[in-house]
């Protein structure tokens, strides 16, 4: 008896001591309302900022981020923008200078972005090894939470920055994960199965198309995604087959083939609208060249697509109107 009441003496002393250590620590201090207007006020200017940077006026874009960030510091809105606004006007270095403190700043939820912009930022140079730094960070973030389709969307992001850059070999191996991954989903529909098999044939023919000596498999994989696309369980996915044609064609030099097909491609791509401009200056026609470069230029994504389209199109628009 004696020693459960010292062990209740015991419970009810500790408890006490430990919730008057409890109450003694510092408490985090909620934001202030000042802090939380500055906030507003800061990721108010960085939207405003984000429509002056699609109109293609990236330094009005970027004097707004700058005064977000004297609001707000630490605001990781504010730097990714600003990488973005600074890569597209070629200022590679600047531009990762804020993505790393973007990438500092971002909260979990926000953090797989801010690396896949950064990767996007080493594509612009067509420094694929740079860019996988960061989407294998962004990769095994995503698959170890088991977000399979999205970490196979990251896997196809970085191949193709492998492929664009001339590394072939790298871009097989990330298509490939990237397939092996999206089939990891519990559950998938036959339509879903036909979309990861259309990615992956497509991804093939892309492949064998720019390698020395297997450029003849280029249109059995061609072939091979078409026929899953006539199944017609995954009709959004038609609009993509124009280009996968005129990219082989291109490879294939058949630039008449290629111009043909790229024209029923998707007109707001900047990488279609690139290879159409290579297409016609390698016909001969500088002056439908130089038109299509200038379009590539009017688009301002910042995504792998025309982080290869841009410098292209600047270096090619600044020869071709001498």
């Amino acid at each position: 008896m004696k020693l459960r009441t010292f062990f209740l003496h015991y419970c009810v002393a500790a408890l006490f001591l430990s919730s008057v250590f409890l109450c003694a620590q510092p408490q985090a201090s909620p934001p202030s309302a000042k802090t939380t207007a500055k906030t507003d006020d800061a990721l108010e200017l960085v939207k405003q900022g984000q429509k002056l940077n699609s109109e293609g006026k990236q330094d009005e874009a970027l004097a707004l981020y700058d005064r977000a960030l004297q609001l707000s510091p630490n605001l990781f809105q504010a730097d990714l923008a600003a990488g973005v606004a600074l890569d597209l006007q070629g200022k590679y270095q600047q531009a990762r200078q804020h993505l790393a403190k973007a990438i500092d700043e971002a909260p979990p939820a926000s953090k797989v972005q801010a690396l896949r912009t950064m990767a996007v930022s080493y594509a612009f140079e067509h420094n694929a090894d740079k860019a996988l730094e960061y989407e294998q960070q962004a990769f095994d973030s995503q698959f170890s939470a088991k977000q399979f389709a999205d970490a196979a969307g990251t896997a196809d992001e970085l191949a193709r920055i492998y492929l664009e850059s001339g590394d072939t070999d790298n871009a097989f191996q990330w298509y490939q994960s990237g397939h092996l991954t999206a089939l990891h989903q519990p559950n998938l529909s036959p339509a879903e199965k036909d979309l990861w098999e259309f990615r992956w044939e497509s991804a093939l023919a892309r492949i064998r198309v720019r390698e020395v000596g297997r450029s003849a498999e280029a249109p059995k994989h061609l072939a091979a995604a078409k026929a899953i696309l006539d199944k017609g369980d995954n009709p959004d996915q038609v609009r993509f087959y124009p280009y996968l044609s005129g990219y082989v064609a291109f490879y294939l030099r058949d630039y008449k083939t290629a111009i043909a097909e790229l024209q029923k491609g998707e007109q707001k791509d900047p990488f279609v609208l690139s290879l159409l401009a290579q297409a016609y200056e390698k016909s001969g026609d500088r002056a439908q060249a130089l038109d299509y470069y200038r379009k590539v230029l009017t688009i301002n994504t910042h995504n792998p697509t025309n982080a290869f389209a841009r410098p292209l199109a600047k270096e090619k628009v600044a020869a071709l109107s001498k």
